[in-house]
């Protein structure tokens, strides 16, 4: 049994005990990893690679919420527009305006997050204040008639300090009380396997959860 129950049930628990969304992360788990979860009543999927959310998209029931997490290229953004709930990594007013365009194209209104540099590492995307200050701006002065940011997300270091992680989530988290109001959002999506009950007690509404919940392995071909 791929699903790892007893920590999805708890992890579903404490998400809900604080009015928050959970998405499993499916990546590289085969169609039969999210149809288990599917028949448990579960709806929100996280995908990283373009290819492998189409090849599910196709394969499973049209009422699932798949959200894009990964770092998205624009010029990829095309494949995913006609069905994508939520595009959770934002990091620059380009891509911004390149779903804008391609879901022109489908005739959608397509639901973003803006990616919040809150990490150590380098290696992470994501906007920092200044960046985040400029783009609401412009967004501002030329709106988008096809997107809609819902809020902000942030992936925390990885990093065994929990003051570390602490720090970082407060940081999201300020940032994005402190806009909420006056752009009418709703998502904060931070929170991943080994730090999600920081998240959750740091005001996260959406966690992204994988390893906790389906076993390790590599999908099937």
């Amino acid at each position: 049994m791929p699903v790892i129950l007893d920590n999805y049930k708890e992890i579903t628990k404490k998400a809900y005990e604080k009015n928050a969304t959970l998405v499993v992360v499916t990546k590289t788990k085969p169609i039969s990893d999210v149809e288990e979860l599917i028949a448990l009543g579960h709806k929100d999927f996280g995908e990283n690679y373009v290819q492998e959310v189409i090849e599910k998209e196709a394969a499973l029931p049209k009422d699932i919420h798949w959200h894009f997490i990964g770092h998205l290229q624009s010029n990829k953004v095309k494949f995913i527009a006609p069905f994508v709930y939520l595009i959770h990594g934002v990091d620059s007013f380009k891509l911004l305006q390149e779903i804008n365009r391609q879901a022109a194209k489908c005739n959608r209104v397509i639901p973003c997050l803006l990616q919040i540099h809150i990490a150590q590492e380098e290696t992470k995307f994501g906007f920092d204040f200044v960046e985040l200050k400029d783009v609401l701006e412009e967004l501002n002065r030329n709106p988008l008639q096809n997107v809609v940011v819902k809020g902000l997300m942030g992936m925390a270091s990885f990093s065994e300090d929990k003051a570390v992680i602490i720090k970082e989530f407060e940081y999201l988290s300020s940032l994005y009380n402190k806009h909420k109001e006056q752009y009418h959002w709703d998502t904060l999506s931070m929170g991943m396997s080994s730090d999600y009950e920081i998240a959750l007690e740091y005001g996260s509404t959406m966690l992204r959860v994988g390893s906790l919940i389906l076993h390790s392995r590599t999908m099937q071909q």
